[in-house]
């Protein structure tokens, strides 16, 4: 990829912060608060370098715990193993349908959490659980599926709009016959 894609995927991953941060809508209606990061993980593995991986799962990591109660860097090694994950087995991985991208966003999302508590269990910070936890969990699942194919959506309209896009048919054709002289 060119530098490009990773300035876009690290501008989404900063507004989606920033967004779950401002934006207290899904709290109010669900209860719980969906993290988009994950499901930017998976799109950043399967599309992206170890580079634009280990630099978005740094870079958001950092943003996410500096706006939450976590304690600052835990969500960063949970981003990195997603999206190395994702890039490691892109060549398995079928993201060209809506369903597999929810799969895969609905996955990342469900184990980011999961590996975000083993942290904080390992590390000594007691988190806060309880059986709203459960809910809560859910709720993250299903958001980061549902915004795994608005991620690929998104994406793809920025790079129709910025890239430069291949001449579907040249106006030479090989097969042509030019005859010269009188007809």
């Amino acid at each position: 990829m060119n530098w490009l894609h990773s300035i876009l995927i690290l501008a989404v991953a900063y507004a989606a912060v920033f967004f779950q941060a401002w934006f207290d809508g899904f709290r109010d209606l669900l209860g719980a608060q969906i993290d988009f990061l994950p499901a930017l993980m998976v799109y950043a593995g399967l599309t992206g370098g170890p580079a634009v991986i280990a630099l978005t799962a740094v870079c958001g990591g950092l943003w996410f715990d500096s706006l939450s109660a976590n304690p600052l860097g835990v969500s960063m090694l949970p981003l990195l193993l997603i999206g190395l994950l994702a890039h490691r087995s892109r060549e398995w991985l079928s993201a060209d349908h809506a369903a597999a991208q929810f799969c895969l966003g609905a996955a990342a999302s469900a184990v980011q959490p999961l590996a975000v508590l083993f942290i904080l269990l390992n590390v000594g910070r007691p988190p806060l659980l309880g059986w709203k936890s459960i809910w809560q969990w859910a709720v993250m699942t299903v958001g980061g599926g549902l915004f795994m194919p608005v991620c690929f959506a998104l994406f793809n309209r920025c790079h129709r709009a910025l890239d430069y896009q291949p001449v579907s048919q040249p106006s030479f054709r090989p097969d042509r016959e030019i005859k010269r002289g009188r007809v």
